[in-house]
């Protein structure tokens, strides 16, 4: 059963299913954080369906947005300076729930984060110190596990920067410090770990990329953070001679894991020194949230993201709040920027329809300056098609 029918169950008062409506949306990136899309969503449902209960639970797959996702349901949010990909002090969030933190490695070493268009320069230099800070402000509020969102890196320094933060020496062949960037790494000759702190690390991440070669850190990654031909092949170089002298003197051989390349190889520190599991991004983030318990009883999930495309079947969060919900019976709509999958391809990973800004505004640059009043047009519909007519209409 498919379409608005699909939301139908019977014995349910008036032949619609008694229950809440959760909005579970990713962010629409460059013009709404997943906090506001799903307000707005909210907002809309609201305007034509008052009478039904509403949980708002945006989501996040491990990038920018994972630290406000779990902040929404339920975590601490703790903010701490740290040095940010430049070694500029930025301004950064954590969260703590008990023992546990979500660090969001964005926040930290991010793209973002850059005070300048990324260029050659910052691809060879940039660190992922602060994501290695963060660590350690959480284990001193208590943390005794962490899980580490990968996502929009600057740095392809192989998490040297993180594990430098961390207690970790990484010396030349004169035992002087290594300077921050990936390009350092070259001159690498030894490593200390006598100082290292060591906090159990869960990394949630979609990127199932080595550390090296064609799909590695470097060649992928590289040239979306600046580096040109030569760079790519100079952070390549770094990053092999790291995995050599790690394998050499820490006994770990895990370059060629999946998850090791995410994040510049921050994905390889992690599990090279930490000793961390890699986990699908949304997947944690969900359990995290107690999701699975939001949607229980519901009648309708609502999720979506900018942009419903190829890359949205492979992991992205749409599909793994879907999964969610379909394991629980409860049909589920998409929401998204603009849209390129099939009925057939929604379907197939359990979405029973999609509605996107451009149906309704065909200008993109439109469409992104009025997200929000686009959205709640839309939950509008969405509310008129899946939840029926409204008890006091």
């Amino acid at each position: 059963m498919s379409g608005p029918d699909a939301a139908r169950s019977t014995g349910a008062r008036g032949g619609w299913r008694e229950g809440h409506c959760v909005v579970a949306p990713d962010k629409f990136k460059g013009s709404l954080t997943a906090p506001q899309v799903a307000a707005h969503i909210a907002a809309g449902l609201r305007r034509v369906r008052p009478d039904v209960p509403v949980v708002t639970a945006p989501v996040a797959d491990g990038g920018d947005g994972t630290v406000d996702a779990v902040v929404e349901s339920g975590f601490v949010r703790f903010q701490t300076s740290v040095a940010g990909p430049l070694g500029t002090p930025v301004a950064a969030s954590f969260a703590m729930r008990g023992e546990a933190a979500v660090i969001e490695l964005a926040e930290a070493s991010g793209l973002r984060r850059l005070p300048v268009r990324p260029t050659f320069q910052t691809s060879l230099t940039a660190t992922s110190y602060g994501t290695g800070q963060l660590i350690r402000a959480a284990a001193a509020r208590g943390a005794r596990s962490v899980v580490l969102g990968l996502g929009g890196s600057a740095c392809t320094d192989g998490g040297v920067g993180m594990m430098q933060a961390l207690g970790v020496r990484f010396l030349d062949d004169r035992d002087r410090e290594l300077p921050h960037g990936g390009a350092a790494l070259t001159r690498l000759a030894r490593i200390d770990t006598g100082d290292m702190v060591r906090v159990p690390v869960i990394v949630a991440s979609d990127v199932d990329n080595p550390l090296l070669g064609p799909r590695g850190a470097a060649q992928v990654y590289g040239p979306q953070k600046g580096a040109r031909p030569g760079d790519v092949d100079e952070l390549e170089w770094g990053l092999a001679r790291l995995a050599s002298i790690v394998e050499r003197d820490l006994g770990a051989d895990v370059a060629d894991r999946p998850g090791a390349g995410a994040a510049g190889g921050v994905g390889y520190a992690a599990l090279a020194f930490l000793g961390a599991t890699v986990r699908p991004g949304i997947e944690l983030i969900l359990e995290l949230m107690s999701f699975a318990e939001q949607v229980e009883g519901a009648r309708l999930v609502i999720t979506g993201e900018g942009s419903l495309d190829a890359q949205t079947l492979h992991g992205k969060a749409p599909v793994g709040v879907a999964r969610v919900a379909a394991a629980a019976a409860v049909p589920v709509v998409a929401v998204a920027g603009q849209r390129s999958l099939s009925g057939e391809q929604l379907r197939r990973a359990d979405i029973e329809r999609a509605y996107a800004l451009t149906d309704v505004e065909p200008d993109p640059e439109v469409c992104m300056a009025q997200a929000g009043p686009l959205l709640e047009r839309l939950a509008g519909e969405i509310a008129g098609a899946w939840l029926g007519a409204s008890a006091h209409a």
